[in-house]
């Protein structure tokens, strides 16, 4: 199980992502369309660099979304691979059967 802090600190990252989505898509346009040098390109780069950290889909980490591990997920499942193991053991998952040879 991950920190309560962790997983917060993630679900808000999310909420910034997407405030911020289609702002930070036009102002990458900007940067695309713009002429190399021009004033145009700095000022788009510059508002670019004025959005806040957390409203890169960078900074975001996928989680399991059981417990909230970062580590070893499955994104077909949107588990880890711990959760996943019991979950397929139980039965939980149709169609995944457990192998044996």
């Amino acid at each position: 199980m991950a920190k309560r802090s962790l997983i917060v600190a993630d679900a808000r990252r999310r909420e910034v992502v997407a405030r911020y989505a289609e702002r930070r898509a036009a102002l990458k346009q900007q940067v695309r369309l713009a002429e190399p040098g021009s004033q145009e390109l700095a000022d788009a780069v510059r508002a670019l660099q004025r959005l806040p950290r957390d409203a890169s889909p960078v900074r975001l980490r996928n989680r399991d979304q059981t417990d909230g591990r970062p580590r070893g997920y499955l994104r077909k499942a949107g588990v880890s691979r711990i959760t996943f193991r019991t979950m397929a053991h139980r039965g939980e998952l149709p169609g995944v059967r457990k192998s044996s040879w």
